[in-house]
């Protein structure tokens, strides 16, 4: 088998997605498809599967069925932090096709670019073709994003390599679809009774996966390989991600900040409650799906109803509401401004928005103080605490946070007036009966 991609982001995600259908790929009979997986920082995970020659468990489950998969496509690991060079030499070594990325959902950052154009610039040094350079991250219109900035730190250096980037390289748009819980101790005991191994890179997923990328590579033959083990392969991915965003990841921040507050462990644990059940439902038809042109929107809907409430993935509530300050901007940005210049109702998502400001005091409706992960988490939380008691006072502090929310939020006389509703609401009455009114109000 030989090592025909380098994957940057050697994380959960990673590896119960694309390395399957790199598995796929090699199972089929064509060997070009191992991976080299490369943690960008940490080497704790890095050094466990390589102590397991790159094997791992995946626990793959639905309501229906369980089953446990081995994938061999993982070659070798490296850390980027740690062995830059052995970075570079995969991305320039012959037999590598394709560089793919999940690393970050909050943007690119310069240095990344610079580790991706050092091993392509020793690939052009080298007389070796170009390679497609694919995107998975959550984030709009991610391979022109990432092209981009590889052009300018290649332009910085040298406008001929900037120029063989540009025109040997492929850098496809792609959205990739697939709910990976962070792998837990419990996960690995389910592995060693399962499997009778002890495995430190034991993951759990679901059985739905997608992966819809741009018709856009460096191989053009690749667009049908992909396919044949169930890639789709379009000329514009922008519906799909879009569709995503808005269905998928939008509803599932709403569920985050309603169930950090209500104290669930787990999105199914809230999923198995009727009033949650609805919310989603309106959420996702009544905010989410309006303007979206995704074949199909109904049944994705009801797949995605079906997904959150999988017994089997213990996907926390507090993992998903982290970085909330990062993604609220994408994920419900699109679909209120939309809303509001379309004179939709929005409710549903002013109650989302209500249950995120309550999120910030740091404490559940129990009296359970919790942590927050999220680069503005200090300051989100002091605008909580400063107006706590003040539900007017808090509802203008915190939609006038511009990194967050569209500007004129705090003033808009069809928005701001409802969160604030929504927020009383939780306060007085609760989140879950809160839920119960929202949904009635259709």
């Amino acid at each position: 088998m030989q090592a025909g991609v380098v994957h940057l982001g050697l994380g959960a995600f990673h590896r119960a997605h694309q390395a399957l259908v790199y598995e796929r790929l090699i199972a089929g009979g064509d060997l070009r498809w191992g991976v080299v997986g490369v943690a960008m920082r940490s080497t704790q995970l890095a050094d466990a599967l390589a102590a397991q020659d790159g094997l791992y468990s995946v626990q793959i489950a639905d309501a229906r069925s369980v089953r446990w998969q081995v994938p061999g496509a993982l070659l070798r690991t490296c850390v980027a932090a740690r062995e830059r060079q052995q970075v570079v030499g995969a991305i320039s070594a012959p037999s590598t096709r394709w560089i793919t990325l999940t690393v970050t959902e909050k943007g690119y950052a310069p240095d990344l670019a610079a580790l991706i154009v050092d091993g392509l610039a020793q690939r052009r040094a080298a007389g070796l073709p170009g390679v497609t350079v694919a995107s998975c991250d959550n984030l709009s219109d991610n391979g022109r994003k990432l092209q981009a900035l590889c052009l300018v730190e290649a332009a910085s250096r040298d406008a001929k390599l900037a120029g063989w980037i540009e025109s040997q390289c492929a850098f496809p748009n792609s959205m990739v679809d697939r709910i990976v819980p962070a792998s837990t101790e419990a996960q690995h005991a389910a592995a060693r009774a399962a499997l009778g191994v002890e495995d430190q890179g034991a993951l759990s997923t679901e059985a739905f996966w997608e992966w819809v990328i741009e018709r856009r590579m460096a191989d053009p033959s690749d667009a049908s390989l992909l396919a044949s083990v169930g890639v789709t392969v379009v000329d514009e991915v922008k519906t799909f991600e879009d569709a995503k965003l808005r269905m998928l990841n939008g509803s599932h921040t709403a569920l985050a900040m309603i169930g950090a507050v209500q104290g669930w462990a787990t999105i199914a644990d809230g999923m198995a409650l009727p009033e949650v059940r609805r919310f989603v439902h309106a959420f996702i038809t009544r905010v989410a799906m309006p303007g979206l042109a995704r074949p199909g929107l109904p049944a994705y809907r009801d797949a995605l109803l079906e997904r959150f409430a999988n017994p089997h993935l213990h996907h926390r509530a507090h993992q998903i509401a982290s970085d909330s300050s990062l993604k609220i901007p994408l994920r419900w940005g699109p679909a209120l401004a939309e809303g509001l210049a379309a004179g939709r109702e929005l409710e549903p998502l002013a109650l989302a928005c209500a249950a995120w400001m309550r999120y910030l005091r740091g404490e559940d409706e129990a009296g359970q103080a919790y942590a927050m992960s999220d680069p503005q988490a200090d300051v989100l939380k002091a605008l909580a605490g400063e107006h706590a008691g003040d539900a007017e006072g808090t509802v203008r502090a915190l939609l006038s946070v511009a990194s967050v929310w569209p500007a004129g939020c705090a003033d808009d006389p069809r928005w701001a007036p409802r969160v604030l509703h929504w927020l009383r609401r939780i306060e007085t009455a609760g989140t879950r009966a809160a839920l119960g009114e929202v949904v009635a109000s259709a």
